[in-house]
């Protein structure tokens, strides 16, 4: 199979989803044009620029970086369409009219490049009949590419065939967008709604609708409908509010349109009160008003018996908290079933109908149950999809129970349950061999394109089996901290060192096992990557820290803080190449960890940052003196070589301001990461590259760095020009006086300490005069009642 190749991309529209997708194009180095309608007045670009700088206001942030602003360029119709002939993706993201999308269709359709791929972002209109806008020669290249908002962040795509669309395309396209934009891509059948929005915009009109039938409130329904039945925090109206309540309200109309022969269609209509809310403005998020409203600081619900807006409480029943708490699905699920309470009959309620919608629609919205369960993880953020839930809870039981209700008129549906859901024996849709297909009536296994290849261990839906990381392998070493294993079928010769504790705190079990795992790699083995599920490592164990503290055992510490530095040096300086794979939150010393590998794999979704500040202390796990070292470097490559005080500048405020890098790419601005090392869009692809990284630095050759020695510090001069940066903040009010010692300390271990300015020293010194600072610190109850306050709220506290 060809690889697809994208020099460059064109994305039609630059309204809040088109300029968002041109944003992740540019994140992953695609340049884009972005066009709209010329402006009537001045630029005719001025459409696309006020988008444009919406993008850096926009949170959570769509571009990885704002340097990634630089690879859009504005454009529009009148001026620019000869430029589309330069672009190898095209995608089309206006406004849901397939009158305007045509008109726009036979504008482009000169311009476009004999090989592009021309797809649509439509969130619900026919692909067959918007591909019958293009040219006959174009169709074959054109299909549906539905994204979901925020692009960045949701993982979601949908990508429809129409009945002419080569099929290597679609397979060409799917690799891409798995690999490159770092996507989970599900194939949509060309049904109204595709996959995801037919079955979440079902599931918001059925939690409307039993909203009304149980008499509850839109906060109450929030409250039950959000985390605790592992739905995103914006649950049910909130959701509604983000989207945007006129946004909801055509994607409602869209099924009321073209469903007529659903057996819910009599559902499918917005409720009198948010046609109401629409009429008078109040659209949600994009408004600041609609289901909720923020007043102050106090956010509001709409109640509909005041006609008017009240304190959003959100209160669970006790009795029904206490049934969501269950561990077991089947016991809770019976439990919701036989309680009278309202809020746990609405909870079977709004379960049941979606699992009977899933159920009769299966066969006419998507191939097979999995791909109905992750676009449902994927787009809407549901913990587990409908089936997997659904299968979890005891497959028959559940389906005797929908069954037992649509007999006595409580379902919203009086459709009969598809005959393959009753069949005796069945214990649910996915099994190892694959999941269900109602179309094809047999279970169909995964995509075997060769991106896939690349996920060691991907993501899998519930009664799929496979192998987990933590049963895989072969074990070479293991303590309560770590476990050092390797996968012989990739690679025997690579071990993977992964951390066994909660959130992969780094505590003296997780100390003394990379001491050790690295003195087994050396002897056994070409290289080593320290990989585990996200996050990679939210830093020191703070509890051992307190209950040190509390003792009064700071010997205890601060050989502990020996430990680390030691446990860092031994990464740096292994002789065997030490990769880094990174995801998620890699905070702390976990960051000082990734700062001293060989190199680093980065997920783009990682957020780096040494955070020690937060509870008053300072990085000393080789942090500060790691950036010291640099900023000798880097001097040494400028024209004023020895003079570090202007490469330190950035850093002291980073490490004083606990400054955390919100994507990879960020990490490497902040000095985090080097900017030659792989960043990667899809974190399930980060093991398999690690490891490639791993074996080619060994097959190269690889020598640990030498010890640094000679290493010019800015000394007193620098103490002194960041303690005066730091005295007009505290008399400024900016920072207290805790503040103000803990970001001296930083400045005294990122200058080397109490010497003269250019002093030359070696690493041990920088390990030293770190180590001390940390310690002065931690012996203060400031920071003492800071680090308490941590472990107690998990916020920082400012004192």
């Amino acid at each position: 199979m060809n690889h697809l190749i994208v020099r460059k991309a064109a994305v039609l529209g630059a309204g809040v989803m088109g300029a968002q997708i041109a944003a992740h194009l540019a994140n992953a180095g695609v340049p884009v044009m972005l066009f709209d309608l010329p402006a009537r007045e001045g630029d005719k670009n001025g459409i696309v620029k006020k988008a444009l700088d919406g993008l850096k206001k926009l949170e959570p942030a769509p571009l990885a970086t704002r340097a990634k602003l630089q690879y859009i360029d504005a454009a529009n119709y009148d001026e620019h369409l000869h430029l589309l002939a330069g672009c190898d993706l095209v995608i089309e993201a206006i406004a849901e009219r397939m009158d305007w999308k045509h008109d726009l269709y036979a504008r482009i359709a000169p311009h476009l490049a004999a090989t592009a791929i021309v797809a649509s972002n439509t969130s619900g209109l026919s692909i067959n009949a918007l591909a019958s806008g293009l040219p006959a020669d174009v169709q074959p290249r054109f299909c549906g590419i539905h994204f979901f908002n925020p692009p960045r962040y949701m993982p979601l795509v949908e990508i429809i065939a129409t009945t002419r669309t080569d099929a290597a395309i679609l397979d060409r396209l799917e690799t891409w967008l798995v690999s490159r934009l770092g996507k989970g891509v599900v194939r949509a059948l060309d049904t109204p709604n595709f996959v995801a929005n037919r079955v979440g915009v079902f599931s918001m009109l059925a939690a409307m609708h039993h909203t009304a039938a149980f008499g509850l409130g839109f906060d109450e329904v929030d409250a039950l409908t959000g985390p605790r039945i592992g739905r995103p925090k914006s649950a049910t109206y909130r959701t509604a509010d983000v989207v945007g309540l006129d946004t909801l309200a055509h994607v409602v109309r869209t099924m009321e349109d073209t469903l007529a022969d659903d057996p819910w269609h009599r559902h499918f209509g917005v409720p009198a009160w948010l046609r109401v809310l629409i009429e008078k403005g109040a659209l949600g998020q994009k408004t600041r008003a609609g289901i909720f409203r923020k007043q102050g600081k106090e956010i509001q619900v709409l109640d509909l018996e005041r006609q008017d807006y009240r304190t959003a409480a959100g209160d669970i029943a006790d009795e029904v908290a206490a049934i969501l708490k269950v561990k077991s699905p089947a016991e809770r699920f019976a439990l919701l079933r036989a309680s009278a309470h309202p809020q746990a009959q609405f909870l079977w309620a709004i379960f049941r109908d979606v699992f009977h919608y899933c159920a009769v629609q299966l066969e006419h919205i998507a191939d097979n149950a999995r791909d109905v369960d992750f676009a449902m993880r994927w787009g809407f953020g549901w913990a587990q999809g409908p089936f997997e839930t659904w299968q979890a809870a005891g497959w028959q039981d559940i389906a005797q129970a929908i069954a037992a209700d649509i007999a006595a008129g409580k379902a919203m549906s009086a459709a009969p349950l598809p005959a393959w859901v009753l069949e005796p024996g069945r214990t649910g849709v996915h099994t190892p061999e694959g999941s269900w297909s109602a179309r094809k009536n047999a279970c169909v296994a995964r995509s075997c394109l060769p991106v896939y290849q690349r996920q060691l261990f991907p993501e899998r839906v519930l009664g799929e089996g496979g192998a987990t990381p933590e049963k895989s392998g072969e074990t070479l070493f293991e303590n309560d901290g770590v476990r050092l294993w390797r996968l012989p079928a990739v690679d025997e010769r690579i071990g993977i060192l992964s951390f066994k504790s909660k959130m992969h705190t780094i505590g003296d079990e997780v100390l003394d096992g990379v001491i050790a795992a690295v003195g087994r790699a050396e002897a056994e083995l070409d290289g080593m990557v320290l990989w585990h599920e996200a996050p990679f490592a939210v830093g020191a164990n703070l509890q051992q820290v307190a209950d040190a503290c509390a003792a009064g055992d700071f010997d205890l510490l601060e050989r502990t803080v020996e430990k680390f530095q030691r446990a860092s040096q031994a990464l740096k300086y292994a002789q065997v190449p030490v990769v880094a794979a990174v995801q998620g939150m890699a905070l702390g010393g976990g960051c000082e960890f990734v700062m001293h590998a060989a190199r680093r794999v980065l997920a783009l979704e990682s957020y780096v940052g040494l955070v020690e500040a937060g509870v008053g202390l300072i990085p000393a796990g080789g942090g500060c003196k790691e950036f010291a070292i640099r900023a000798a470097e880097w001097s040494n490559r400028s024209a004023t070589p020895g003079e570090v005080l202007n490469f330190l500048q950035p850093v002291f405020q980073t490490i004083a301001m606990a400054k955390v890098a919100k994507s990879a790419q960020e990490a490497v601005e902040y000095g985090f990461a080097r900017d030659t090392d792989p960043i990667l869009f899809n974190a399930n692809e980060l093991l398999h590259v690690a490891l490639r990284e791993a074996r080619a630095l060994a097959e190269a050759g690889y020598a640990p760095p030498l010890q640094a020695r000679g290493i010019p510090v800015a000394g007193r001069t620098g103490i002194a020009t960041f303690e005066m940066m730091l005295v007009n903040m505290k008399e400024g009010g900016m920072i207290s006086a805790h503040d103000y010692k803990v970001a001296k300390a930083a400045a005294i271990a990122l200058c080397g300490g109490e010497v003269e300015a250019g002093c030359l020293v070696d690493e041990e010194w920088l390990l030293t005069v770190e180590r001390r600072c940390f310690m002065e610190l931690l012996k203060t109850p400031e920071t003492q009642a800071r680090i308490e306050h941590m472990l107690n709220t998990g916020k920082p506290l400012r004192n």
